[in-house]
């Protein structure tokens, strides 16, 4: 139920303040791998040394997930997300305060901690202010700023350090990030009905996903697209400013909008087929997905594999459409396998597990590059989204079996 005395225009209000912190959930996050070739020539660092700057934001972020869905059934939801905000941006502007690497990784370690309470309670509050007739189009608006968050911190970070030094993008995403706060301070309620769900019974929920072939099926795959995604977001940036000599601001902005611009398409795409599939299929969702893992792995091969500018953008577009048909999908298909009681706290545990896996990315390629180089330890990604697609086909066979 949405609050009785609140005004029509003001639930989509709420998603619009929650959408512009969602952005800088975003940017603030991004903004660091589009500067990477210049911390590691001002600080000397190799780029495994990189890879735990990544990394520790991931790992941190995962690790705090169960913990961020706990508090935001106990506490207020307007309360977390303001926190939050104010919190990951006052780190924001700490980052570009640090002088030396372990600065740099504690401050990304503390971004993931306050960024991970963010979810868990916008979500939250929009279900509380969208009944379900409403409810789908808020949060799909919702998520559209996950992409636009990520191509701003990219582009801008670039753009910024190209002018103005590495600094400066920090200091401005921290800085309108306070000043969003005190906006959301004055202009973001908390609604007088409770959540609509019940708290989380964690350990029934951990049972239940333990005991589902299809569940472990769908978070064993979202570990392998997590970990893919990730390098992705990680090291683009540098692998097109090293390979393809493009400036800091080109390259921030080529590693982040043609792939997620293609994702906007692909989420839209999958959304509608797979409803279409899941009238006639139980496993319709996961077909979708299937097919967009399938489809990835060409444009996986030769974004890493490429001379050419206009086929690499060619293949990161193609990767990022069709990774959007895969995540247009991914908590719909778990919300097909797990009863209502356990969804919110099985979206926590799934979302943790698949950061957890995501986290390993950015050392993986350290590490491969040394030997093998950028080139090919991207290409060679390809390989795990093939294996995935693979068991997302044994996963729909066991998924029809038990609605059988």
């Amino acid at each position: 139920m949405t609050r009785p005395d609140a005004s029509p225009a003001y639930k989509w209000i709420v998603v619009g303040l929650l959408w512009a912190v969602c952005l800088f959930n975003y940017a603030d996050r991004q903004a660091i791998f589009s500067v990477f070739t210049v911390l590691r020539d001002e600080m000397h660092l190799s780029d495994f040394q990189l890879g735990i700057v990544g990394s520790s934001f991931m790992w941190v972020y995962a690790l705090a997930g169960p913990l961020a869905g706990a508090v935001g059934d106990r506490i207020s939801r307007r309360t977390l997300v303001i926190g939050g905000l104010i919190f990951w941006s006052l780190v924001t502007i700490a980052t570009a305060m640090s002088t030396k690497y372990w600065h740099l990784v504690v401050f990304r370690a503390l971004e993931g901690f306050g960024e991970a309470f963010y979810f868990p309670a916008s979500m939250s509050l929009i279900s509380a202010y969208h009944s379900p007739t409403t409810r789908s189009r808020a949060m799909a608006l919702h998520q559209s700023s996950v992409y636009a968050g990520t191509i701003a911190g990219g582009t801008f970070a670039g753009i910024m350090a190209q002018h103005w030094g590495w600094r400066s993008g920090f200091y401005t995403f921290g800085s309108l990030g306070l000043l969003l706060g005190v906006i959301l301070l004055a202009g973001l309620r908390e609604p007088e009905t409770p959540p609509e769900t019940e708290p989380p019974r964690f350990a029934g929920a951990i049972k239940e996903m333990a005991s589902s072939s299809v569940i472990r099926t769908l978070v064993t795959v979202f570990v392998g697209a997590n970990f893919v995604a990730m390098i992705f977001l990680t090291w683009l940036p540098t692998f097109l400013r090293d390979k393809f000599s493009m400036s800091l601001s080109l390259a921030g902005f080529s590693a982040t909008a043609y792939l997620q611009i293609a994702s906007v398409l692909g989420v839209m795409t999958g959304g509608v087929l797979a409803d279409m599939r899941a009238r006639k299929d139980p496993a319709g969702r996961m077909v979708t997905q299937a097919v967009g893992l399938f489809c990835g792995v060409p444009f996986i091969f030769l974004t890493g594999w490429t001379m050419s500018v206009p086929i690499l953008v060619l293949a990161m577009a193609g990767f990022g459409y069709f990774k959007g048909l895969y995540d247009a999908n991914l908590w719909a298909s778990l919300h097909d396998a797990v009863s209502v009681r356990h969804r919110a706290t099985a979206v926590g545990v799934m979302n943790a597990v698949g950061w957890l896996g995501g986290g390993l990315a950015p050392l993986a390629i350290a590490a491969s590059s040394k030997h093998f180089g950028m080139s090919a330890s991207i290409s060679a990604n390809s390989v795990v989204y093939l294996l995935i697609g693979l068991l997302m086909l044994a996963g729909i066979r066991a998924r029809r079996r038990a609605a059988s």
